[in-house]
């Protein structure tokens, strides 16, 4: 258990799915005050629990009454499990979600004002209906409006227009950009971006990101668009019959492959073979959130074979340590931007300089240069 907090303004309301990050963050906040020697304490302390037949609640154990409230959460864990009738569960994104109302329900509107950082965006993928189906992601944020939640902190969500659902409610979608181009020049060099590059989008959804790499950069970019055969559906999805390429020569030079999200991998996999068919030196991935919901073995199989030198994502998701140390794998840390983005929002000042993302890229490079 976590001891008492401090009696100022800012409270941090971890859920165990996003421990780890979560201490990593008070501690970033603690710097950024001047208070690393400190006793001071900004994590307020809760209790989960779950009884034997699966329910659930949440205990706070100090005061939140005109607190500045931070939730820190990633429905995304997978590794947090409990007991139900004697057999051990692994928490999904809706019991994840589920703990978050109960958070907001023991606050019981006694704080000041309630930010809710859910860097992983709960049914990010069901947010716009082709047919009669659930639309779970604008429901989400309606409900949690309702709830009283003042704003919504969520990185790269997969459709940003989904802050449509909830006008009235501040929604921030930030994207890690800067965090992981920092990271990737750290480990790659800052010659990497002038030895022949290319940044290449996966699919037409990742397009505009594509093209910002490509210009804050001053690179070339190319896209690769999935035709899929729609007289079947496996898996929920239509399956994919071949990735087509549209864009310039790609033979000896590097690739950059970026996308939001890698779940089960196979469509990174499939360009990651279809860009070595076609010659290239290396191939790097950046990806927000890496998932791996089929495993790693064939991306240890594509390190073996020589065709991915390096993917990089970030630890704002739950990744087990063993992939952590995957010598192809490299992670970028969030817990420094996440404390300045919560400093900054106690304080009643803006944060749109740290969402300016292309000065800071600009400012980067140059340092570099």
């Amino acid at each position: 258990m976590v001891g008492l907090c401090n009696h100022g303004k800012l409270g941090l309301i971890v859920l165990r799915s996003a421990a780890k990050l979560g201490e990593l963050v008070e501690n970033r906040i603690k710097v950024i005050r001047g208070e690393e020697n400190s006793d001071v304490k900004y994590i307020i302390p809760i209790e989960e629990v779950r009884f034997a037949n699966g329910e659930g609640k949440i205990k706070i154990l100090d005061s939140v009454r005109g607190k500045d409230i931070f939730i820190l959460v990633d429905v995304g864990n997978y590794s947090c499990t409990y007991k139900m009738f004697g057999f051990e569960n692994h928490m999904g994104p809706d019991e994840h979600y589920q703990d978050i109302k109960r958070v907001l329900s023991a606050i019981g509107g006694k704080a000041n004002r309630i930010t809710l950082i859910m860097p992983l965006l709960y049914a990010s993928r069901q947010h716009k209906r082709k047919g009669r189906e659930s639309l779970d992601c604008a429901v989400s944020l309606e409900e949690l409006e309702n709830l009283g939640v003042d704003t919504i902190i969520s990185f790269d969500v997969h459709d940003p227009t989904i802050h449509n659902a909830i006008p009235n409610t501040s929604f921030e979608n930030i994207f890690p950009t800067y965090s992981i181009l920092k990271t990737f020049i750290a480990n790659e060099g800052d010659d990497i971006f002038k030895e022949n590059m290319v940044v290449i989008s996966p699919d037409t959804g990742a397009m505009d990101r594509a093209v910002y790499y490509a210009n804050v950069l001053g690179l070339d970019v190319g896209m690769f668009y999935k035709r899929r055969d729609h007289t079947k559906v496996v898996d929920g999805k239509n399956p994919i019959v071949q990735h087509e390429y549209i864009g310039g020569p790609l033979e000896g030079k590097r690739v950059l492959i970026v996308d939001d999200m890698i779940a089960s991998g196979e469509s990174v996999i499939d360009i990651i073979n279809e860009l070595s068919r076609r010659k290239v030196t290396d191939i790097y991935v950046v990806a927000t959130y890496a998932l791996f919901t089929e495993g790693v073995a064939k991306f240890d199989k594509l390190y073996e074979e020589g065709k991915l030198t390096k993917l990089y994502s970030t630890n704002l998701s739950y990744i087990p340590e063993e992939i952590k140390n995957r010598p192809w794998f490299v992670e970028a840390d969030l817990s420094k931007f996440i404390a300045k983005i919560i400093n900054t929002l106690s304080r009643d000042e803006s944060i749109s300089p740290l969402l300016d993302c292309t000065t800071r890229i600009r400012k980067l490079l140059k340092h570099y240069e």
